[in-house]
């Protein structure tokens, strides 16, 4: 049995979103960040960068003590090698869905991320910061775009690499993106939202949380941590 504390973020879809594709069996542990739970001192045991999402496997593959995962990408990484599922199998084919997740946490999702952050959350328009991020993101969109032409998928078939990415570009509306500019990761998004597990995802999501995370109460909590001792 798999725990995923999980908020409705798009790096907690990426999890939610394989495990309703594999059937695993899980319980979600829901872990409000608008009210300040991923700072819980029973959550910073399996997830010590008091972020979400956060696993529990309780029947790991060496039989021994449940083993906790916390980044996402590692999660996906952890349950891609546990199931063989979603993730290639070949030596070359796996280096390269390596550099794909690599490229979405290091690149993708941080860059996107702050973009969100000063389109949508800054207290004041900071100009600067607004086309920094805006920028990064359409080159972003833009090695996305050059790397699905002719291809179905991020990584050839259908893997962790999409489940990781897709979450993040459906937003794009949010992102300052003209999406039309982007035919190929349009085509993409498609083709990945209309997979029945993604929907069920998304739909389970909201039954989650059926409020915004981000509210001007919320904001401190969110965005006005320094160091926690």
């Amino acid at each position: 049995m798999i725990d995923l504390h999980f908020w409705t973020t798009p790096n907690g879809y990426k999890v939610l979103i394989f495990l309703e594709e594999t059937g695993v069996p899980y319980t979600i542990k829901p872990v409000n960040i608008s009210k300040g739970e991923q700072f819980d001192p029973q959550f910073l045991q399996i997830s010590p960068n008091n972020r979400i999402p956060a696993m529990v496997d309780h029947a790991p593959a060496d039989g021994g003590d449940p083993v906790s995962v916390f980044e996402s990408g590692a999660i996906l990484w952890y349950l891609g090698e546990k199931y063989g599922r979603f993730l290639p199998q070949s030596p070359r084919e796996r280096k390269t869905a390596m550099e794909w997740l690599m490229w979405q946490m290091g690149g993708l999702g941080p860059m996107l991320g702050q973009n969100h952050h000063f389109s949508r959350y800054a207290p004041e328009r900071i100009p600067y910061a607004f086309d920094r991020y805006v920028k990064e993101t359409e080159r972003l969109y833009g090695v996305l775009e050059t790397r699905l032409a002719g291809r179905d998928y991020i990584a050839g078939e259908y893997s962790i690499v999409d489940m990781a990415c897709y979450p993040w570009c459906t937003i794009w509306e949010g992102q300052n993106i003209d999406i039309a500019q982007y035919p190929n990761v349009k085509r993409w998004l498609a083709s990945v939202g209309a997979r029945e597990a993604v929907q069920r995802a998304y739909a389970l999501g909201k039954t989650v949380n059926t409020v915004p995370t981000v509210t001007p109460e919320s904001k401190s909590v969110l965005f006005g941590q320094g160091r926690r001792n």
